[in-house]
């Protein structure tokens, strides 16, 4: 939940860093270098997942668990102090890039390793909904970061939250590291680590060369749920603001609302998974997402507050039940002497070439075809692509784990 927050206020704020880091006469061309920056923190997502899940298959799950949220941490907090534009000139934005880059590090071991050493501790009829408590924290750190961001712009003016405000939340991001160490410093090794043969490659290798088959399926799972998380809940904001010219309080306050529904879809999402399946949950977002995308996106074509949030409402459904399908999958489907390196690189590849240039790619689909039902098509793209994936899966509940 806490590194979470720390990856998620990055976007929230992102209209706002944009004018601050990267300042422009068009604000969509400022707008656009955010976004690109964002993504560049996505792009290092696969090189953390690498590094990391190789500790986590070497060392072990905790040591990797507790490097990640002490890199996001120290990264968080930095970009807290870090001066502007304004004050420093070119070197604000090459400071904000490498800040970035060590967040995507540091994510990209987190989220698949947290599943892995969560799964691996529960038992086969209750694994979909202990393994889906890592995507609960996440839900809830954005959350806490589209919260925290509605807070400040509903308690100050827009000249003091672009002055020293948007500085805040950042700032926060000291406490994640403390808690990080403090939560994980006790946690002891899943029983599957312990017994899993040692690999005669190092554990990237191994999941190259005899597991590919099962990473591609992940990355074209995964693609539905990474795009459209990240369309509705870090692009969705700036296109309120920027496009329907919803206030600011507006949009961050629809955001929170969302996700808040978000979280319980993803639980009670969970524990159907382990009663009926992780196949019809997948079918469920793919399908839906085929289906839904283009009314959903219209309610939130309109100046509404209700209609808006109820178009955002459906799409919180929607991927709240697609990750919780997700989650215990990507175990599943993987031994386990390779399951933190494979799992990380499959889910990070989506990540860093689809999830995090979602806000930098709907963008510039609206500016080139002046058309702003052009994400919701992008999106109803990406659904067919992991229809196509669920169709190939082997059902995988209730089974026991690969050693």
């Amino acid at each position: 939940m806490l590194e979470w927050y720390d990856f998620a206020v990055y976007g929230t704020l992102a209209p706002i860093l944009g004018k601050l880091f990267f300042p422009a006469d068009d604000p969509t061309a400022s707008l656009l270098a955010a976004f690109g920056v964002f993504a560049i923190g996505y792009a290092a997502r696969p090189l953390g997942g690498i590094i990391l899940g190789h500790i986590g298959d070497r060392m072990g799950r905790k040591p990797a668990l507790i490097l990640s949220v002490l890199m996001m941490g120290a990264g968080t907090t930095a970009i807290g102090v870090l001066p502007t534009h304004a004050e420093i000139g070119t070197a604000a934005a090459v400071l904000l890039v490498v800040l970035r880059i060590l967040q995507g590090l540091s994510v990209g071991g987190e989220y698949p390793s947290s599943i892995v050493f969560l799964g691996e501790h529960a038992p086969p009829e209750r694994r979909g909904y202990v393994a889906s408590w890592p995507m609960f924290g996440s839900v809830v750190g954005f959350l806490l970061g589209s919260a925290f961001g509605a807070l400040l712009s509903n308690l100050m003016s827009e000249a003091a939250l672009e002055a020293w405000g948007w500085r805040l939340p950042f700032l926060f991001g000291a406490v994640i590291a403390l808690c990080g160490v403090l939560f994980r410093r006790h946690m002891s090794e899943p029983p599957a680590f312990a017994a899993a043969q040692p690999l005669t490659a190092a554990p990237i290798v191994a999941a190259f060369r005899d597991h590919w088959r099962a990473i591609v399926q992940i990355i074209g799972l995964s693609l539905v749920n990474a795009v459209g998380f990240y369309l509705l809940w870090v692009y969705a904001t700036s296109y309120l603001t920027d496009r329907m010219h919803v206030s600011t309080a507006d949009a961050l306050d629809i955001n929170t609302l969302s996700l808040v529904v978000m979280m319980p879809a993803v639980t009670l999402s969970a524990i159907l998974s382990d009663r009926i399946g992780r196949k019809p949950l997948l079918y469920f977002v793919s399908l839906g997402t085929l289906l839904l995308a283009w009314p959903l996106w219209w309610l939130m074509h309109h100046q509404s507050f209700l209609l808006i949030l109820l178009g955002q409402v459906g799409f919180a459904v929607l991927y709240g039940a697609g990750y919780a399908g997700l989650s215990a999958v990507m175990i599943e489907i993987l031994p386990a002497g390779v399951r933190c390196s494979a799992s990380a690189i499959g889910y990070n590849i989506c990540l860093g070439l689809f999830g995090g240039t979602t806000p930098l790619v709907a963008t510039y689909l609206v500016e080139r075809t002046a058309d702003d039902f052009a994400p919701a098509y992008y999106l109803m793209a990406t659904a067919v692509i992991s229809l196509i994936a669920t169709l190939s899966l082997p059902e995988t509940a209730r089974k026991p784990l690969q050693a």
